[in-house]
């Protein structure tokens, strides 16, 4: 009543003050200042009555319904005393008389009658097919048909293996020698001036003359007091004449004569690196002689001397072979080739190949029969058994299972759902053992052993746990390269709580369009609460639990339930001795 007037005193001062006028309810309008009075009138009653209750000395007779000696603390001292104030109490009570009038006219059967009975529904039980089997009700001839296996299905996983090539570096050595022969030449001789005030610029200058193709055959120095008075005119310091003979010759100048000579010609015989030189994956290294002694060597009747007369040359050279390990997956029934992904070079020179493949199919239990004209007989009166299938217990248990899930899988510091754990392994490109191959690929059994042959610890959990279908494939990145072939990749997985998560990750983000990211750097994040709000459940393929839920929530069989009731009568017959 209270709180009745309080929200009408509230709710009339509100339209009031709103400017929407008085409120017609049913009695005279009141006005603002009616409001006011009311509601102080109000306070203040309710002031007085607080008061009150804190100044004035509790009495427990004001509380409604209270009994300073309840009957029940009796019970404490003397618990049998509740037995017999009980039985006094049930005679009266109406669920009581219900119960005894319930067994009291309850039908009763001789115990040779109930003993006949069951004796024909056991001996039916034993053999039903003898009595069921391609017969219905009506007589007419029936048929029973095998059930289909389950709908559930053991699941798929992403395969990979490795296609391109495989590198090596070598250091390949070629030879190089010094080749010496005589060769007639004409040779051109001029005169240049060196020294004193001979300008640097004049064609006679010897630095001008090609040293190349010019060597001095003769020198003449002239000192100052050379000439016919002493010194030659205009002496400013020595001068040096020097007769130069040139391979070929030297414009604008007029050579002073000509002559035929025999001229030792050494070159340097290359040809042997020449294919090497210009091999795109060869990179020149080192150059060493390999002859040098003895420095000075008579050829032709000429005395010739050289540092070196042979060398070898060193080139470092990449070496790249074509390689796969796709065989196996390429002809797995089931198996279809999903993408290509490169892991190292460009161009490329390593692909991973991923593949989408079925895990083989678990053990089926017993078959199942569906019949036309399944019958249950009990004293002679038989019944046929109706069989409507429902297939929509698994969805609703999967649903009320991604509920329950969410509940316990919800972060309230990131306040996200269904979080996973980022796991790596990592494998050698075309290598022999490989820790990383997958749900699809048994390991080797015993986790020391492959320790011990290069897999981490840490690996084969990551194997144990995708095995039991809790890891989503991410992708795989090189971590090692070599030449421009990838060496080592680190294949990145995120690991869940339960199958059903990893379920609701995988198929959620394709309806959330939310990928995974770059396998470098994806975190297995969880769904914010307004993705998981978007997410349409129906929509999901959770075939690969709905095994796990049936068969936790598979009922017994039939007969054997009926065999069981059966005998629960019985007893319950033979104990009582009617």
């Amino acid at each position: 009543m209270i709180r009745a007037r309080t929200a009408a005193a509230i709710a009339l001062a509100l339209v009031v003050a709103s400017g929407l006028g008085a409120i017609d309810t049913g009695m005279a309008q009141t006005t603002t200042d009616d409001a006011k009075a009311d509601g102080k009138d109000f306070a203040s009653s309710l002031a007085t009555r607080a008061q009150e209750a804190a100044t004035t000395t509790p009495d427990p007779s004001r509380i409604p319904g209270y009994d300073a000696d309840p009957i029940e603390s009796t019970y404490g001292d003397n618990p049998d005393s509740l037995t017999s104030r009980a039985a006094s109490a049930a005679p009266a009570h109406t669920g009581y008389r219900v119960m005894r009038e319930s067994m009291e006219s309850r039908a009763t059967f001789d115990p040779e009658d109930i003993e006949a009975v069951l004796a024909r529904s056991t001996t039916i039980s034993e053999d039903p097919l003898s009595y069921t089997s391609g017969i219905s009700v009506t007589g007419s001839q029936g048929d029973c048909v095998a059930l289909p296996g389950g709908s559930a299905s053991p699941g798929r996983y992403y395969a990979t293996c490795n296609a391109g090539y495989t590198a090596s570096q070598d250091l390949l050595i070629c030879p190089i020698t010094l080749e010496t022969r005589i060769e007639q030449q004409t040779r051109y001789q001029y005169y240049c001036v060196d020294g004193g005030t001979i300008d640097p610029a004049s064609p006679y200058a010897c630095g001008n003359f090609p040293s190349g193709t010019c060597t001095v055959t003769q020198s003449f120095p002239i000192p100052c007091d050379f000439g016919i008075y002493g010194y030659y005119w205009n002496c400013y310091g020595d001068l040096r004449v020097d007769l130069l003979s040139c391979s070929a010759p030297v414009p604008p100048l007029e050579p002073t004569s000509t002559s035929v000579e025999d001229v030792l010609v050494t070159t340097r015989n290359e040809s042997a690196c020449a294919g090497l030189e210009v091999e795109d994956t060869c990179a020149r290294e080192v150059e060493t002689c390999t002859a040098s002694d003895p420095v000075t060597r008579i050829i032709g009747g000429q005395s010739v001397t050289k540092p070196c007369w042979a060398w070898e040359r060193s080139y470092s050279c990449s070496t790249y072979s074509a390689a796969e390990d796709c065989g196996t997956l390429d002809t797995t029934p089931g198996c279809t080739l999903v993408r290509e992904d490169c892991l190292a070079g460009e161009p490329c020179r390593t692909w991973e190949r991923v593949y989408d493949c079925p895990l083989p199919d678990e053990a089926t239990g017993t078959t199942q029969y569906i019949c036309d004209g399944d019958v249950y007989c009990i004293d002679g009166s038989c019944e046929t058994i109706e069989r409507t299938p429902n297939d929509e217990f698994k969805d609703a248990v999967v649903a009320l299972n991604a509920m329950d899930q969410a509940r316990r899988e919800f972060d309230p510091e990131t306040l996200r759902l269904f979080e996973g754990t980022r796991n790596t392994c990592s494998s050698k490109v075309f290598g022999v053992l490989n820790c990383c191959k997958g749900k699809g690929f048994p390991l080797l059994p015993g986790s020391q052993l492959l320790v011990a042959l290069g897999c981490s610890s840490e690996e084969v959990l990551l194997h144990e746990r995708d095995a039991q279908g809790l890891c989503a494939y991410v992708g795989t990145y090189c971590s090692d390269s070599f030449l421009g072939v990838c060496l080592t990749k680190k294949k990145v997985y995120c690991c869940f709580e339960s199958k059903l998560t990893r379920i609701l990750q995988e198929q959620g983000r394709v309806q959330l369009n939310k990928p995974w990211d770059k396998p470098k750097r994806e975190q297995c994040e969880g769904f914010t609460i307004d993705e998981f709000a978007r997410l349409d459940l129906s929509r999901m393929d959770f075939s690969e639990v709905y095994a796990e839920f049936t068969a936790a929530a598979r009922l017994p069989d039939e007969l054997e339930a009926a065999s069981d009731i059966q005998q629960k009568i019985e007893d319950y017959y033979a104990r009582s001795g009617s």
